[in-house]
C-alpha cells in the first residue's frame, strides 16, 4: 500500500509546473492584432510566447498527419504502439515511434532525451500524466508553440511569419500543411533545402486530408499547385523603436500595442518621403508621435528614420524618449499659466526691446523688436524677449514646478540652473513627455465641458502605448493645475499661425480643421519641433540630427510643421474645443492696450477672459493730457488758463517701448512735447536707456590688435525731435538727434553717464566695464 502511495506521489509530481521555461521573443502587436515586430530570444531562438489558440487548418492538418485520435486516447494510444513496435520488429530498426502529439510534447519538453526504449516508458508515463493535468486543446496548443521548424524557428507563429510571411491564422490549406509536416523531421526537410522530400510529404497529407473529407479534391489540386517557401521572411519592422522599448519593460512578452495598423503605416511612408529630401541638407533624424487625446494613447510611433544604406546616421536612436532642446515649445504653458494666476489678459501688451536680465540678453528669432506686443500674438509669433519678461514676472521657480507637475520628466536640476532660458529652450524635454503634456490640457479642457465643468486629476498623465493601459479618470476635483478656461485661451491664441517673416512658407500649411500647433527651434538649428492639438488627437514631429549637429535653415515651421499637418491630414476631422463659458466672464478691454478698461481709455471692447483676470490692473497707458488749443502742445496752469486747454485721453508708452513701438505701428501718435513758456515738473518720464540696463557689468572685448573694442549704448526719447547731450564721467562726449546711440570704449572699471535733452530733462547710468563675461546662449 505504501509502495502504491509513493508511486501515485512520484507519478503525480513528475511534471514540473511548467513543462516550459525557454526565452521568448519579444512580440509587439497593432491594436487590430497586426505584427508590427519582434526581438530575438536571449538564446537566440525565434520562440513567440505560448498561444492560447491554435488555427483550424493547421490542427486539421497536424492530427490528419501525427495523431488522429488525438481526441480519443489518454495521452497514449496501445494501437499505434502496437503498430510501431512490428514494423520495427520487421526492420530491425527503429522506423516508427508510434508516439501521440501528447508524448512528442513530453520528449519537446525534456530536451533531447536519447530516443531508446526506456525513455520512451518515461515519455509514456508522463504523457499520461499530462492528460490528467491539461486539456486536449491546451496540449495541442502548447505543442504548436513550442515544435521545432528547422533552424532557430521554434513554435508555429514564428514559422508562419519566417516561412510564410504572414499570421498562422491566414495559412492556406497548403502552407498548414507544409508547417504540419515540418516537425517530424526539421533537421532533414527545411525551406529551400530538399524541396522535393517536402512537396511530397505535403502532398501526401493533402491526399489524406481528402480522404478523411475535411477539405475536396478540387481544393487539394489546387493546394499542391502552391509553391514551397524559398526563404526565411523578415519579420515586420513597423515600429522598431518602439519595439525596442517593449522589449526593455517586457522582455519575452506578446504585447498587444495601441497602434493603429493603417496609420503607422501611412506615418513610415510620410517620414520616408521626407527623409529624402531632408538628406539633401544633411538632417538625418525625425521623429513623429500621434496620441490619442481621450486615451493618451499612442496611434502611431515612428522613433527615427529607416536606415538606407550601411552608414549609421544615429538611426537606432530611439528620438521621442531622448531628451533634446525643447526651443520654443514650452512658451504655450507659460501664457496658460499666467492667464489662470491672474497676471495678464490674452490681448495684454508685454514690451519686446532690447533685454539684459543678470547677464542674459535673449533675441527674437527675426533679430528686430516691436517695442509692444499683445500677449497672445508673443504666443503665436514666438517672439523670445516677451516669453523671458513674462517668464520673469511670474517666476522661474513657479514654472519650472508647474512643468514638472504637467510632466516633463527631465527637469531633474533646480530651477536656478536653468534661469530664464528655461522658456527659449534651456532645458531638454521629449516628445513623449511633450505630446503627453499637450494632450493633457486638451483633455482637461476637453473632459471640463463633457463631465459638468469638474477636473480629473487623471487628465494630466503619461502617455501609454499599450493597449490596456487606458486609465480612469479618477474622483472628479474643483481645480485643475491649469484651469479650462486658460487652456481654452491658449488654444485660441495657437490657432493664429502667424509667424515673423523670417518664417516664410507658414500660409501653405492650411488645414480644413482647427489645429493649435506650436513651433520650436533650438539654439544652432539642432532641434526643430511642431507639436499640435484637436480635441481628438495631438501630433509632435522632431527632425534634426541625433548627434546634436544643426544645419543652417533646420527650424520648427519649416521643416516640422509640413509633417505635422500633413500627419493631421491623415486623421478623421472634427468639431473644436467648447468654450469653457462657467470660467469665464465678459469685461471691458482696452483696445490699445489689452488691458482692462481704465478711466482714460478711449476704446473699449468687451471680451471673454478667465475670470482670474479680473485681478488683473487696469490699463496704465492711457492718461489725461492738456493740450493748448491748437493741440500741438502740453500746457499746465501756469502758462495756460483751465478753460483754454483741451483735455485729451492719450495713449503712451514708455520711452523704449515707444521707440520700437512706432516704427511698427504707424498710426501711433506720440506724445506732444510741452510748449517752451510752460514751466513746472513734468509727471512723465521721456528718456529710457535702452542698452545699458540696471546695475549693468559689462564685457567689451579686446580685438587681436590689442585694442579694446567699443560697446553701443542706447537709449530712446519721447520727443523725436529731441537733442540729447551725452557725457561720460562728467566730460561730455556728442549729441544725438532722432537716432540716440552711441559708441564708447570705457576702461575698466566704474563709470557714470549722465544724458541731459534741450528741455532739461536727464537720465544718470552707472556701470561697470569687466575684463571677461560667462559666456552667454540665445535660444530661438
Amino acid at each position: 500500500m505504501l509502495a502504491f502511495l509513493l508511486w501515485g506521489i512520484s507519478f503525480w509530481f513528475s511534471l514540473p509546473s511548467e513543462l516550459f521555461q525557454d526565452p521568448t521573443s519579444t512580440i509587439l502587436f497593432s491594436r487590430e492584432g497586426k505584427l508590427l515586430g519582434a526581438r530575438i530570444a536571449t538564446d537566440g531562438q525565434w520562440r513567440f510566447p505560448e498561444s492560447e489558440l491554435v488555427p483550424e487548418k493547421f490542427e486539421k492538418s497536424l492530427l490528419a498527419f501525427e495523431d488522429q485520435y488525438f481526441y480519443y486516447h489518454p495521452g497514449v494510444n496501445p494501437v499505434s504502439l502496437g503498430r510501431a513496435f512490428l514494423l520495427n520488429i520487421k526492420a530491425g530498426h527503429v522506423v516508427s515511434g508510434g508516439s501521440t502529439l501528447s508524448m512528442q510534447l513530453i520528449r519537446i519538453s525534456r530536451k533531447g532525451k536519447s530516443r531508446n526504449y526506456y525513455q520512451k516508458l518515461i515519455e509514456l508515463i508522463k504523457s499520461i500524466r499530462l492528460e490528467l493535468g491539461y486539456s486536449k486543446k491546451e496540449i495541442l496548443a502548447l505543442y504548436a508553440s513550442h515544435a521545432p521548424f528547422g533552424g532557430n524557428v521554434v513554435g508555429l507563429e514564428a514559422a508562419s511569419w519566417r516561412f510564410f510571411g504572414r499570421n498562422a491564422g491566414d495559412l492556406s490549406w497548403a502552407e498548414a500543411a507544409t508547417l504540419a509536416v515540418l516537425p517530424n523531421a526539421p533537421a532533414l526537410i527545411y525551406p529551400g533545402r530538399n524541396s522535393k522530400k517536402l512537396r511530397d510529404k505535403r502532398n501526401r497529407l493533402l491526399d489524406r486530408l481528402v480522404e478523411r473529407e475535411i477539405i475536396d479534391s478540387t481544393t487539394c489540386e489546387l493546394a499542391k499547385l502552391e509553391v514551397l517557401p524559398s526563404k526565411i521572411h523578415a519579420l515586420p519592422m513597423l515600429a522598431p523603436h518602439l519595439l525596442d522599448q517593449a522589449n526593455i519593460e517586457f522582455t519575452g512578452e506578446r504585447i498587444t500595442s495601441s497602434l493603429n495598423d493603417r496609420l503607422q503605416l501611412q506615418v513610415n511612408g510620410l517620414v520616408r518621403k521626407y527623409q529624402r529630401n531632408f538628406e539633401a541638407n544633411e538632417i538625418h533624424n525625425m521623429a513623429v508621435l500621434v496620441l490619442d487625446v481621450e486615451t493618451g494613447q499612442s496611434l502611431a510611433y515612428v522613433g527615427n528614420t529607416a536606415k538606407f544604406d550601411e552608414e549609421n546616421n544615429g538611426n537606432q536612436v530611439d528620438v521621442i524618449r531622448a531628451a533634446r532642446s525643447t526651443g520654443s515649445v514650452l512658451k504655450p504653458f507659460l501664457f496658460a499659466s499666467m492667464l489662470k494666476s491672474g497676471e495678464i489678459l490674452p490681448n495684454t501688451l508685454v514690451p519686446d526691446i532690447p533685454t539684459q536680465i543678470a547677464g542674459y540678453s535673449p533675441k527674437n528669432f527675426n533679430l528686430r523688436y516691436d517695442g509692444a506686443v499683445p500677449a497672445h500674438k508673443a504666443l503665436s509669433r514666438s517672439l523670445n524677449v516677451p516669453a523671458v519678461r513674462m517668464l520673469r514676472d511670474y517666476g522661474v521657480e513657479p514654472f519650472h514646478h508647474m512643468l514638472k507637475k504637467l510632466g516633463l520628466t527631465t527637469l531633474n536640476r533646480p530651477s536656478g540652473h536653468y534661469g530664464l532660458s528655461l522658456i527659449l529652450g534651456g532645458a531638454e524635454g521629449t516628445l513623449w513627455d511633450l505630446c503627453g503634456m499637450y494632450s493633457g490640457l486638451a483633455r482637461t479642457l476637453k473632459h471640463y465641458n463633457q463631465y459638468n465643468k469638474t477636473y480629473f486629476p487623471n487628465d494630466i498623465r503619461e502617455p501609454a502605448y499599450r493597449l490596456q493601459d487606458s486609465v480612469e479618470k479618477g474622483k472628479a476635483e474643483s481645480q485643475s493645475r491649469l484651469s479650462a478656461a486658460s487652456i481654452y485661451q491658449t488654444f485660441e491664441a495657437l490657432l493664429e499661425v502667424n509667424r515673423p517673416n523670417g518664417e516664410s512658407g507658414w500660409k501653405s500649411f492650411s488645414s480644413s480643421r482647427k489645429v493649435a500647433w506650436k513651433t520650436g527651434t533650438s539654439f544652432g538649428f539642432r532641434d526643430a519641433w511642431a507639436i499640435g492639438t484637436t480635441p481628438k488627437y495631438v501630433v509632435g514631429v522632431w527632425v534634426g540630427n541625433a548627434d546634436g549637429v544643426g544645419r543652417p535653415g533646420l527650424t520648427g515651421v519649416s521643416a516640422a510643421a509640413p509633417v505635422m499637418f500633413d500627419v493631421f491630414n491623415l486623421l478623421p476631422s472634427g468639431s473644436w474645443f467648447d468654450i469653457p463659458f462657467e470660467e469665464m466672464e465678459e469685461i471691458p478691454v482696452c483696445r490699445q492696450s489689452g488691458y482692462r478698461a481704465g478711466r482714460w481709455c478711449e476704446i473699449v471692447d468687451t471680451m471673454l477672459v478667465c475670470k482670474t483676470g479680473l485681478a488683473t490692473k487696469s490699463c496704465p497707458y492711457h492718461r489725461l493730457v492738456h493740450l493748448d488749443a491748437s493741440k500741438r502742445y502740453q500746457v499746465n496752469s501756469e502758462c495756460e488758463k483751465v478753460s483754454n486747454m483741451q483735455h485729451v485721453n492719450w495713449f503712451v508708452l514708455p520711452p523704449a517701448m515707444e521707440w520700437y513701438y512706432k516704427k511698427r505701428n504707424a498710426l501711433y501718435r506720440p506724445l506732444p512735447p510741452f510748449r517752451d513758456d510752460c514751466s513746472g515738473v513734468q509727471n512723465h518720464k521721456v528718456m529710457e536707456l535702452i542698452y545699458p540696463k540696471g546695475n549693468d557689468q559689462i564685457f567689451v572685448p579686446v580685438d587681436l590688435d590689442g585694442i579694446r573694442g567699443k560697446v553701443v549704448f542706447e537709449m530712446a526719447h519721447h520727443d523725436p525731435e529731441a537733442e540729447v547731450f551725452w557725457h561720460l564721467d562728467g566730460d561730455f562726449i556728442g549729441t544725438t538727434v532722432l537716432l540716440h546711440q552711441k559708441e564708447l570704449s570705457p576702461d575698466e572699471g566704474e563709470h557714470l553717464l549722465s544724458l541731459v535733452d534741450n528741455h532739461g530733462n536727464t537720465l544718470y547710468k552707472k556701470f561697470t566695464i569687466v575684463g571677461k563675461k560667462e559666456n552667454e546662449i540665445d535660444y530661438y
